[in-house]
């Protein structure tokens, strides 16, 4: 990536045209990865925000799968229960 392809705004998010991004993929995802933000221009209006992902850690967890189906009652055969619908 040559040092003018890339476009600094005031709010710290690098500028960069699909064109860039296609022909310099590697070189803005490393950067991305060590915490750049690029918004990537088509023919001169912003369409994409690429930046890092921020992996949150997890509050909630899931409840216990076999024991919520244990606490529910047990259900009839479907199969059984057509067959007695339809007779």
């Amino acid at each position: 990536m040559t040092a003018g392809s890339v476009r600094v705004t005031l709010c710290n998010m690098k500028r960069a045209t699909v064109r860039e991004l296609h022909l310099n993929t590697s070189a803005i995802v490393s950067e991305t990865v060590r915490g750049e933000t690029f918004i990537i221009e088509k023919r001169g209006s912003p369409v994409a925000e690429l930046r890092p992902l921020q992996l949150l850690p997890s509050t909630r967890r899931l409840p216990n799968r076999e024991a919520l189906l244990r606490r529910l009652p047990k259900a009839r055969d479907s199969g059984k229960i057509l067959e007695e619908d339809r007779s």
